[in-house]
Parts: C-alpha cells; structure tokens; sequence
C-alpha cells in the first residue's frame, strides 16, 4: 500500500445511483467506529455470517471476473483449467538450515512469474507447511532492494524455512522480473489476484507440501494480497496480514482498490469485513500506532472476533499491536508470526530460537539481488496490463 493523499472512506452515490469510493486515511476513533457498525449491521450475527459472507465473497470474485474464480467455484477445483504450470528452476543455493531456489511457472499463456522458493535443507520424510510472501510496496532504499530481494522478505522468507516451512515470495505486477508494464493501475489489482491463486497451485504441485497446511502473510500491499487470497481460495489454511486490515481505510494503489472491489450497487464492505471471510480459520491481525491500523484493539479486532464467536471459533483470530512501531513488517512484527504459525501448523519454533528463546534470525544469509534472479542475462519484455489481462479472459 501506498499512501497517496489523505482518503476518506465512505461509499456516496455517484452517477446513476452506483456508490463510489471516497478516502480519506486519518479519521477519530469515534468516526472510524461508526463506519465499521454502519457495516456490521449487515451480519444480523450470529447466525446470519454465513449468508453474509456468501454474498461478500461472491461480489469480490465478480468484480474481479477471472477464469476459474467465477462466484460459486472453489480455487482448488480450477488447477487443471488453469493450465500447466511449466516449473523451472534457474538456479539453487545451499544455505545454513535452508535452500534458495530461483524459480519461474506460467501464470498463463504469455506470462510467467518469477519467484524465489526458500525450503528446509533436509527433506523431511512427511509433508510439510507452505508458506506464500507477497511483498508489498516496499521500494528500494539505498543498497536494500526492492520487493522480493529487501532484506527484510529474505529473513522472513529463510526463518520460516529453518522453521520447517516451504516459503515462495514472488513479484508483484510490473515489480522485479514482472512481465507486466504497469502497476498502479486497476487491471493490475485482477492479474496480481490471479498470480496468488497461481502461487497456491504451484506450492500444491510440489511433493514436500501439505495441502491441509498453507498460510499466506504479507505488509501492506502484501497484507492486501494476504487477505483477499484468504478470502477467495479457501485452501489457504492460514493468515497473517501486517499493517494493512483497517475500518476506514482500503489501500493507496489502484493494484488494491481500482477495482470498486469494496463498493457496489446495493452494499458497502471494507478490510476488516474481506479479511473476516477467512474465519474461522486461523488468523492473526499484526498493527501499528502510526498509521490507519492503529484502531485495531479497539476496533478491528473485536470486530473480526465477533465472527469467530459466533462460528463458536474465538480463539482462531488473535492480534498483536506494536503501538510505538510504524509501517513495516520488522523484527517485532515478525515474530509474532513465527509464533502464530508455529502453533497453527505444529513446529518446533526452537528450532529459530537461541538459547534464551528469542527468534534468532541471525543464520540467514542476505544475498544480492542478481543472485535471487530467474533471468539476469536481459530484462524481461513487457507488455500492458491490460493487454495481459484482456489475455487471461480470453483464455489466449
């Protein structure tokens, strides 16, 4: 996500009585309060969740009208109308407790994604979790680059191999080795969905990966990411957005709201209402106090728990709020998430702890973004987001 101005988010009628998006991001809590009840009202908990959440999870697969994700259809059930995958793998790296793979797999006829696989070094004899890391808009900053290759996923994504987990973080649209143009545009927000349903196929087609097992974690365009897979792809067992779920606040980058995916003729939704659809699986919200997280204790939280509640899970959603922190996935936001998945998936989270049980991430080898590349002889050749988008529909 990418704070572009100030937003105010609230559904007005535009022309021909269709809402529309407003948005604004700072709001008192008062405000913010009154604007996720005004949304809730429409749960008529707590047996009405479920109609609810149907009709939610239908208008999000609607709006963004991709091949196999038509409402009414399970992920899962469209792999083979997906096509193949045609895995590569361009280079591998031993490392201290894990292993880098650089690997790219056909989204669809024309695109392919690039990624970096991060899995234990010893193949352990039964299947194990999967992990998928979409980045978010984190640019470079002096020698620390951008997307995938920042330290930060590398530490992340390797942690949670030593854990025991099989990990993927993979480019955003017109990111890193993207073949795709452009980015902060609405046809980006459908193609780089239908890449993290791809990303869900490819940790499925491996051998090492147990499909009762798979989580998805990612900061703010991340933590976008993590909560719209979550809510359209039930195989994803786990969640764990950062700095990104908010009452009054969708995303500052047409890749998260160029699609009216919160609005539509007859109902608003939000964040916290498109994350919830996760429930019960388990689901850990991680906050800040500097920025639109900041009401998640008082706010977010009970609101999603509500949910749970009344599908008899309450435990299944817990938080963690780093009132002093700001935007970012750092060290005090991370491990929380070691923890969480951990417990969630049956690791031994010793196995990333030194002696006196703090998450130890020193083990992990920081490598220079040409060594994480699928394709460091050229750059790729691109073409227009919509142009690939228009590709995808037509099945070309």
């Amino acid at each position: 996500m990418r704070q572009r101005g100030a937003w105010v988010v609230a559904c007005v009628a535009g022309a021909g009585g269709v809402a529309t998006a407003q948005r604004v991001v700072e709001l008192a809590s008062a405000d913010a309060a009154a604007r996720m009840a005004a949304i809730e009202s429409a749960w008529d908990l707590p047996g009405g969740w479920p109609t609810r959440a149907h009709h939610v999870r239908d208008h999000l697969l609607t709006t963004l009208d991709l091949p196999t994700l038509s409402p009414g259809a399970r992920a899962g059930a469209g792999v083979a109308e997906r096509g193949p995958l045609d895995a590569t793998t361009h280079a591998s790296r031993a490392l201290a407790g894990y292993v880098v793979e650089n690997v790219s797999f056909r989204a669809f006829d024309g695109s392919r994604v690039a990624g970096n696989l991060y899995r234990p070094a010893e193949r352990a004899e039964a299947r194990g979790p999967a992990v998928l890391c979409p980045h978010g808009h984190f640019g470079a900053r002096g020698d620390d680059p951008e997307g995938r290759f920042r330290r930060d996923m590398q530490l992340r994504c390797a942690t949670l191999a030593r854990l025991g987990a099989v990990v993927f973080a993979w480019d955003m649209v017109a990111w890193g080795e993207s073949d795709i143009a452009d980015h902060d545009v609405p046809d980006a927000l459908a193609l780089q969905t239908y890449n993290s349903v791809r990303a869900v196929d490819y940790l499925l087609s491996r051998d090492e990966v147990d499909p009762s097992r798979i989580a998805v974690t990612g900061a703010s365009g991340g933590g976008s990411q993590t909560f719209l897979l979550a809510a359209i792809d039930e195989r994803v067992g786990a969640s764990v957005p950062v700095v990104m779920v908010s009452s009054h606040f969708f995303g500052g980058c047409n890749c998260e709201t160029g699609l009216p995916l919160h609005w539509g003729e007859s109902f608003a939704t939000n964040n916290v209402e498109i994350a919830a659809l996760a429930a019960p699986r388990p689901l850990l919200l991680i906050s800040d106090g500097q920025d639109w997280t900041k009401h998640t204790p008082e706010i977010e939280f009970p609101t999603i728990r509500r949910v749970y509640a009344a599908l008899g899970m309450p435990g299944q959603v817990q938080f963690t709020h780093i009132a002093l922190e700001g935007h970012d996935y750092g060290p005090s936001k991370r491990g929380p998430m070691y923890a969480f998945l951990a417990d969630a998936f049956g690791l031994d989270l010793t196995r990333v702890s030194d002696s006196a049980g703090r998450i130890d991430e020193s083990p992990v080898t920081i490598l220079p973004r040409e060594d994480l590349l699928c394709y460091p002889a050229a750059p790729r050749e691109r073409r227009p987001a919509r142009e690939a988008l228009a590709a995808l529909r037509a099945g070309a």
